[in-house]
């Protein structure tokens, strides 16, 4: 017996062993990295939506890894893309909100009447940090760009920091020239004639599937970057009425929105044009996808999918809801850090496993180079980790993840910087001085802040978190001798009840079977002569 169980783990390793050298023997992977912008973490059917229809993006869940306990690293864009290109913490690479975000006392230019002006940041992606892109370019990978970047301006461009072509990246933050219909008046990318009535998120897959064509005899990073789901959010009449029938349906709630600390949130995923724009990406996604299957690629392409901070449920077009999760995109709770964090890797048949490993935006970085073979860059990536061991099975050592936001999101966060190690997380607020601290194994919702129960570990870990702090030269705010706590109040009182109401009527408008945003619903009507 004993003799039957030694062949059969001879046996086993050898087959393991044959399909190492196999991989070994065979060119570099390719790398598909898929970047939403303000998707939640429950926006996508394959992490939990019972509204939105993602198939095309759950087909990477059901043959990759879910992570679900997945962050970014910040609760804003910029710096949470920062940190996937350079492998560190916001507080360490000092983009710390979105790039032109007002600071100092700038920030009263926005009439919010805080307690706090904002910290000032950096505000493009250093150059003497060597990015993703520009390790995979000289390393013969060639490196392709589509769609947000907003890591700078001129000089600070996709093509400024390893990306030979770039498809649409520049400082906008959003389609705010052009919108989610051709034609898209971005200029990094061109217009076409043809292209009539075509979404955004299609156009930026398009231009992906021409790279990945034109390059296949080569190993290619692929980083296509979807402006979608960032306000404003448009769809077309077909995809609204869909959804728009899909929630009367379910059943529609008769309110829509409560009031979080600051804001008014959403409580409900029940928008029909959010709905359908995420599917326009979704639609994006599979062409993709499908190009590497039919060229022979999807075997030998690495594909992650992840969006940079949580869904947007207060603030910009209050879109939608990240419950159980509490708050979303701005705010300092899971709800603005926790994302969908899928990975595909081909050789590792993981078909849809689930793993609650806590792990950041920073972690890509390190965790690619290894998967392609590349030697890690520890001096670089300093806050991440890769998580190949994970992938194959094992584990990695626990470790704290730090989030340091000096700023007022305009979604209604607080300027804080937070703390998790294990299942315990502790918020410290600039503007009390004061921490919050929560056990997520059995609160995920952070509803009862245990700080007063469990002194010690707050010391613990406000301890690590002001050390790390200090030793990266964070920055912080500082109080507005001009603050007046009458006008806070009465800024407070408008949210409370007239900007509760208007988003009240507005839900309910989308529900109108007349509704209708313009003549030709944003361009998606428009056909060619």
């Amino acid at each position: 017996m004993k003799s039957t169980i030694w062949l059969s783990f001879l046996f086993l390793t050898f087959l393991l062993a044959c399909q190492v050298e196999k991989k070994s023997e065979s060119r570099p992977p390719n790398i598909l990295f898929i970047l939403a912008d303000d998707l939640g973490y429950h926006d996508l059917s394959c992490m939990g939506s019972k509204y939105y229809e993602t198939p095309n993006i759950d087909q990477i869940a059901e043959s990759g890894m879910i992570f679900t306990q997945g962050y970014a690293a910040c609760q804003v864009c910029s710096p949470s893309r920062a940190s996937i290109m350079t492998g560190k913490f916001p507080a360490r690479h000092g983009i710390t909100d979105w790039i032109g975000a007002k600071t100092g006392e700038t920030w009263r230019e926005a009439k919010r009447y805080n307690q706090l002006l904002p910290a000032e940041y950096v505000s493009h992606l250093p150059h003497q940090d060597r990015t993703l892109a520009e390790t995979f370019k000289t390393n013969g990978y060639k490196t392709f760009f589509a769609g947000k970047w907003h890591l700078g301006s001129m000089g600070s461009y996709p093509e400024d920091h390893g990306f030979e072509i770039n498809q649409g990246g520049y400082e906008r933050g959003g389609p705010y020239t052009g919108g989610y219909f051709s034609p898209f008046n971005n200029p990094k990318m061109e217009d076409h004639p043809d292209e009539a009535g075509m979404s955004l998120s299609m156009k930026l897959a398009k231009e992906t599937t021409a790279f990945i064509e034109a390059n296949q005899s080569e190993p290619f990073l692929a980083y296509l970057s979807f402006y979608a789901v960032h306000s404003p959010i448009q769809t077309s009449e077909e995809k609204w009425k869909r959804y728009r029938d899909k929630a009367e349906k379910q059943g529609i709630a008769e309110e829509g929105f409560t009031m979080e600390r600051r804001l008014p949130i959403r409580l409900h995923q029940d928008n029909p044009v959010y709905a359908g724009l995420i599917e326009q990406m979704d639609e994006g996604v599979g062409l993709v996808l499908e190009t590497l299957e039919e060229l022979g690629l999807a075997e030998n392409t690495i594909v992650v999918f992840t969006s940079d901070n949580g869904g947007v449920a207060s603030g910009d077009n209050f879109s939608t809801s990240n419950v159980p999760l509490r708050g979303g995109k701005g705010y300092q709770w899971e709800g603005g850090l926790r994302i969908p964090y899928l990975i595909k890797v081909p050789w590792l048949n993981h078909e849809g496993q689930q793993n609650k490993t806590p792990v950041s935006g920073t972690d890509f970085y390190p965790t690619l180079l290894e998967l392609a073979g590349l030697p890690l860059l520890p001096g670089q990536h300093l806050d991440g980790k890769s998580i190949v061991p994970v992938l194959n099975g094992s584990f990695i050592a626990e470790r704290p993840l730090v989030w340091h936001y000096p700023h007022y999101g305009n979604q209604g966060g607080d300027p804080s910087a937070v703390i998790r190690q294990g299942n315990w997380k502790l918020i410290y607020y600039f503007e009390t001085q004061l921490n919050e601290l929560y056990n997520l194994d059995v609160d995920l919702n952070e509803s009862t802040d245990i700080a007063a129960e469990h002194k010690d570990k707050v010391d613990e870990l406000y301890g690590l978190l002001m050390n790390y702090l200090e030793e990266v030269g964070a920055r912080f705010p500082l109080p507005d001798p001009l603050f007046n706590p009458d006008s806070l109040q009465l800024k407070q009182l408008y949210y409370q009840n007239e900007l509760k109401e208007r988003l009240e009527n507005q839900r309910k408008a989308y529900y109108d079977l007349n509704w209708q945003p313009n003549e030709d619903w944003w361009g998606s009507k428009v056909t060619i002569d």
